[in-house]
């Protein structure tokens, strides 16, 4: 499967497993669309024989015919009713789970630069769209197909004159049809576009609340949802329109369509020339299995074409930045990680780093300063592979980092920011991350994490809230901390995790960070307490995107150069 393109794979998940259902449901739609051929014989049949038109079938006899098909009605309903939902249910939702596995499978540095908005978008309103417009459809386009031959062989044995006329008359339709219907294909589109950019700009707005209360721009706010919410109904409001002409033109046609058919037909069975009213009648209600699939074919498959266009879309967007293809194993750090003669930028004209060397040790601890924008939080980041256009090297015991497998590097790695993501589930769940771990290592856990007195407060299914609001700052650090513990991780990065917290949770945090045996610890801080500094085994400082000076804690005091200045000052 690794071999096809990705637009494939994702289509192929309608059918994974679901071709059986599927059978089901395509001949509910052949058998709907005969019984339809079925009914218009058989209101032919009353109609001539309440017309007493010679050879009529006996009115019992159609009675009969009757109760029959409407049973047959019932069974093809019921069959459709059982097969469709669970055709449609099961293909959407393979489709979505395996998109959103294949979004899982990129690495941070691949989603660093990419628009959260976009998977929102594609899995939501893309969804739907592709859901009526490409699954729901296809099963309609089977029955309009089946009728309008069907009606074709049946009046072309009642009439080929009268079918040649409806054929005539029928291309009027088509034409409409066909001059509207691929307009539905770029209005789908614009649509898609614009509702990624609501979706983003709704995210900003109510990510960004308490700033806006807090600096009063609840007015500039709204104008900008406002606007993103006009632009997206503006476009909502074309496809609509658009949709609406097709479907207007197609109907119109048609009735124009009908009725000269009914006309000549008329004109036929009063002249004597074969026709008898019931295949008058009939005719004129098979002209709508022919006019109704050529005025509505165009649009259906032009919005199928629009669907395939969107799933392209996601493919597109899956397929973009690649993961780095480092494919070395690496379950443990043994020795310790190097960065040698690194250099980075975020924009190729102005670096970032420069020329930073420098290693730390298997086990040990070991604190990053420096004033703001000296590059704390990029070395970090470089670190947990966010990006891998550096220059230089980083090597984990000597394997240069763009060389190692994600898998491998996300097991070895366990990361603590600022802002601690925690989902709306359980604290269990928040510290095992929805992984089953033996009873035993979630209690150590949380223990060495301190994470006992809040779960003997509030017990371990308490619900925190989406992001957490329901749990302190301190407490979802703690959390973050235990599913390093939990992971075994070798390495644990934290940045700037105590930035947001009161001067005493953040001593214990970062404490109970230094008290952590067996793992190498790389501590972005801010905070200059002595008595953590003196915990460190040591000190990297970094002012202007350079290393300035390294060292214990005492050393860089006797040095009384950068750090001590950074140092007194914070005092």
């Amino acid at each position: 499967m690794k071999n096809k393109p990705l637009k494939k794979q994702l289509i192929e998940q309608f059918y994974r497993g679901n071709i059986p259902i599927l059978c089901l449901a395509v001949f509910a739609s052949l058998a709907s669309g005969s019984l339809n051929l079925i009914l218009s014989w058989t209101m032919q049949q009353l109609i001539d024989t309440a017309s007493g038109v010679p050879g009529a079938l006996p009115i019992g006899l159609l009675a009969k015919l009757s109760g029959g098909f409407v049973l047959l009605c019932i069974a093809v309903c019921l069959l459709s009713y059982v097969s469709e939902p669970r055709f449609i249910r099961r293909a959407m939702r393979q489709y979505k789970e395996f998109a959103f596995q294949k979004l899982t499978e990129k690495s941070i540095s691949s989603f660093r630069d990419e628009s959260v908005a976009t998977y929102l978008s594609a899995l939501t309103n893309d969804a739907n769209t592709i859901e009526a417009d490409f699954l729901s459809q296809q099963l309609s386009v089977i029955t309009k197909t089946v009728t309008f031959f069907g009606a074709i062989a049946l009046m072309l044995w009642y009439s080929p004159l009268m079918t040649a006329i409806a054929i005539g008359v029928t291309i009027l339709p088509l034409i409409a049809s066909l001059l509207t219907g691929n307009q539905i294909t770029a209005a789908e589109r614009r649509v898609s576009d614009r509702n990624r950019d609501f979706t983003a700009a709704l995210s900003d707005c109510l990510g960004g609340f308490a700033v806006v209360k807090t600096f009063k721009a609840e007015r500039e706010i709204f104008r900008l949802f406002a606007e993103n919410n006009r632009a997206l109904e503006g476009e909502k409001f074309s496809r609509r329109r658009i949709k609406i002409l097709v479907g207007m033109i197609g109907s119109v046609a048609g009735v124009l369509a009908q009725l000269g058919v009914f006309l000549i037909g008329a004109y036929l069975a009063l002249t004597d020339r074969g026709l008898t009213p019931g295949i008058v009648i009939a005719f004129v209600n098979l002209m709508n299995f022919m006019i109704e699939p050529v005025a509505e074919l165009p649009g259906l498959l032009a919005s199928r074409k629009a669907a395939r266009g969107l799933i392209s879309k996601l493919a597109a967007v899956l397929e973009k930045n690649p993961a780095p293809a480092g494919n070395t194993e690496l379950p443990r750090l043994g020795k310790g990680i190097r960065i040698q003669n690194l250099s980075f930028g975020y924009d190729a004209n102005k670096e970032v780093l420069h020329n930073l060397t420098a290693e730390f040790e298997a086990g040990k601890a070991y604190a990053v300063v420096g004033s703001s924008g000296s590059g704390k939080s990029t070395l970090l980041s470089l670190l947990m592979a966010s990006g891998t256009d550096y220059r230089g090297e980083i090597l984990f015991d000597g394997t240069e980092l763009r060389s190692i497998s994600s898998e491998s590097l996300y097991e070895l790695i366990s990361n603590i920011q600022q802002n601690v993501f925690v989902f709306n589930a359980s604290i269990r769940d928040n510290v095992t991350m929805f992984r089953s771990f033996p009873r035993g290592e979630i209690d150590d856990a949380i223990a060495h994490a301190h994470l006992s007195g809040l779960i003997e407060e509030r017990g371990e299914n308490y619900l925190c809230g989406e992001n957490g609001k329901g749990l302190s700052g301190g407490e979802k650090q703690r959390i973050s901390i235990a599913r390093s513990l939990l992971k075994r991780s070798s390495v644990l990065l934290a940045d700037e995790a105590t930035a947001a917290l009161d001067a005493e949770t953040a001593y214990q945090v970062t404490s109970d960070i230094l008290d952590l045996e067996g793992v190498t610890r790389i501590v972005v801080t801010h905070a200059l307490n002595e008595a953590l500094l003196r915990r460190y085994d040591g000190i990297l400082v970094l002012k202007d995107g350079r290393i300035e000076e390294c060292g214990s804690f005492d050393e860089l005091m006797e040095n009384r150069s950068y750090f001590h200045a950074l140092f007194t000052v914070a005092q």
